[in-house]
C-alpha cells in the first residue's frame, strides 16, 4: 500500500496548544500553593464566604503590548515626573533677578547696660545677592541643557528596555517553536513505531526493529521534555519584565525599516543622528559644556547690595534722626573649591565628548553589523526552504519503499530523522529572519511595533 508524501506541518495548531497548556499548568501553580480560606465563624454559609472575583489582568498578544506595559513598571518611568520637576525649579531659579533670596538684617545698639544715657540705635536691612557678570546666562543655558537631557536620558532607557524585551521575546518564540517541532517528532516516531509493532506482529520485521522503534519514541520525548522545561524557564523570564498575563503572542515579524540591505550604501546619517543613544550622550555633552561654562563665570562669591535704614538719638531727650545707608559687599579672589569645581567640570566635559565619538562608532558599527545579520538569515532561510522541500519528498519516497519492505528500519529512521532536522532547521530560519529584523531596529534605535 502506497502513501502521499506528508503534508508540511503548520505551526500554528501545536504552537496554541502547547501555549495554552503551559498557561494552564502556570496558572494552576498560584491555586495549589495559595492555602485555603479560613471558614467564618456565624457565616450563614458554615465556612463557605462569599469571595469577588479579582479582575482579570488584560493579556499581552504583540511585542509593543508587551514593551509598553514592561516599561509602564521601569524605576526610570516611575521617577521621571519628579526629575522634570527639580529640573524645572533649577530653571525658576536660574531665571530669577538674583541667585539666592534676599536676607533680612536688623541691628540695635545702645548704652543701657553700661551708662545708660538714653543713647539708642535701630537699623533695619535688606541684603540682596547679585549675579557675576554672565553668571545668569549660563546658569539659564545649563537648566535648559539638564532638561533636554533628560528627555534624552528617558528615550536611551526606553530603547535599552526594548533590546531586553526584544530578546526575551523571540527567545521565548524559539522555546515554543522547538516544543512544537519536538511534539511533531515525537507524534512522527510514535506512528513509525506503531507501524513497526504491527508488522512485527505479522513477522515482517524482527523485534530488534521494534526496539529501535520505540528507542526512537523515547528519543523524541526526552527532547520534547527538554523543550517545554526551557519554555516554562524563559516564559517566566518575559513575564517577569511585563508584569503581566501571557496570552497566545503574535510571531508576525517587526516591519522592516528602511536601510535594510546592505547594498543600499550607508545608512542616513540623519537617521543615525535620531538615534537615542547618541542623543543621550549628546545631552551629557552639552549638560558638560553649559556647567564648565558657568563654572567659568563664577570666580567667586555673589557680591551682596545692602539697603539700610537707621534710627538714632545721641542721648535722654534727644529727638530721633534718621538716615538710610546704601552699600555692596564684593569678596576678593576665587577659593580652592571653585577652582575644583572648574577642573571637575572640564574633566567631565572632555569625557562626554569622548563618549559621544565612541557612541557614534558603536552605533554605525551596530547598524552595518544588524543589515549583514540579516542579509544572511535571508539567504539562510531560503536554503533552509529548499532543504525542508527535499527533505519532505525523499521523507514520502521512503515511507513507501518501507512499505513495500524495499528498505530497512535503520535506513528509515535515518531519513526520518534527516527529515525532522531539515523542518526544524526551516522553522528556525525563518525565525532568524523576524529576529534579526528586530536586532536592525534595535540598531537603529526604534522602538518595537
Amino acid at each position: 500500500m502506497f502513501s502521499t508524501p506528508q503534508p508540511r506541518r503548520g505551526i500554528g495548531g501545536p504552537r496554541l496548544r502547547a501555549c495554552a497548556a503551559a498557561a494552564l499548568s502556570l496558572a494552576a501553580l498560584p491555586a495549589l500553593a495559595q492555602p485555603a480560606p479560613a471558614p467564618i465563624a456565624g457565616h450563614p454559609s458554615h465556612g463557605t464566604p462569599h469571595v469577588t472575583a479579582a479582575p482579570v489582568a488584560p493579556t499581552l498578544s504583540t511585542l509593543r503590548e508587551s514593551f509598553e506595559a514592561a516599561w509602564a513598571r521601569q524605576p526610570e518611568a516611575a521617577s521621571a515626573a519628579q526629575y522634570r520637576s527639580a529640573a524645572q525649579a533649577r530653571q525658576s531659579v536660574a531665571n530669577g533677578w538674583t541667585p539666592e533670596p534676599a536676607a533680612l538684617e536688623l541691628a540695635t545698639k545702645t548704652d543701657r547696660w553700661h551708662r545708660n544715657e538714653g543713647s539708642r540705635e535701630l537699623e533695619v536691612g535688606v541684603a540682596v545677592p547679585l549675579w557675576l557678570p554672565g553668571e545668569r546666562g549660563h546658569s539659564q543655558a545649563l537648566a535648559q541643557a539638564e532638561i533636554e537631557a533628560l528627555d534624552a536620558r528617558q528615550a536611551a532607557a526606553r530603547l535599552r528596555l526594548a533590546g531586553t524585551l526584544r530578546e526575551a521575546w523571540w527567545q521565548l518564540h524559539r522555546d515554543r517553536l522547538q516544543v512544537e517541532l519536538a511534539q511533531a517528532r515525537r507524534d512522527s516516531a510514535a506512528r513509525l513505531a506503531a507501524d513497526v509493532a504491527r508488522r512485527v506482529r505479522a513477522g515482517d520485521l524482527a523485534r530488534a526493529d521494534q526496539h529501535q522503534a520505540d528507542g526512537n519514541v523515547a528519543a523524541a520525548e526526552a527532547e520534547l521534555a527538554e523543550s517545554r522545561a526551557q519554555l516554562a524557564v524563559h516564559e517566566q523570564a518575559l513575564r517577569t519584565l511585563a508584569a503581566q498575563p501571557l496570552g497566545a503572542q503574535s510571531d508576525m515579524p517587526e516591519p522592516l525599516p528602511q536601510g535594510a540591505d546592505p547594498s543600499a550604501g550607508p545608512v542616513d546619517e540623519q537617521a543615525v543622528a535620531e538615534h537615542p543613544a547618541l542623543r543621550e550622550a549628546q545631552g551629557r555633552l552639552r549638560v558638560a559644556e553649559r556647567a564648565q561654562a558657568l563654572a567659568g563665570a563664577q570666580t567667586r562669591a555673589n557680591p551682596e547690595l545692602t539697603v539700610a535704614t537707621t534710627r538714632e538719638r545721641g542721648g535722654q531727650g534727644e529727638r530721633y534722626a534718621q538716615t538710610v545707608t546704601v552699600g555692596v559687599r564684593i569678596p576678593f579672589g576665587s577659593s580652592g573649591a571653585r577652582e575644583t569645581k572648574a577642573a571637575a567640570a572640564a574633566a567631565a566635559t572632555l569625557e562626554a565628548l569622548a563618549q559621544l565619538e565612541l557612541e557614534r562608532l558603536r552605533i554605525a558599527g551596530e547598524v552595518a553589523s544588524a543589515r549583514a545579520r540579516l542579509a544572511g538569515a535571508s539567504a539562510l532561510a531560503q536554503a533552509a526552504d529548499r532543504r525542508a522541500t527535499l527533505a519532505r519528498e525523499t521523507q514520502g519516497f521512503v515511507g513507501k519503499a518501507f512499505r513495500a519492505g524495499e528498505i530497512d528500519l535503520p535506513n528509515r529512521l535515518r531519513v526520518e530523522l534527516e527529515a525532522a532536522d531539515a523542518e526544524r532547521q526551516s522553522a528556525i530560519a525563518r525565525l532568524n529572519v523576524s529576529q534579526a529584523i528586530s536586532a536592525l531596529r534595535q540598531a537603529l534605535g526604534l522602538l518595537p511595533q
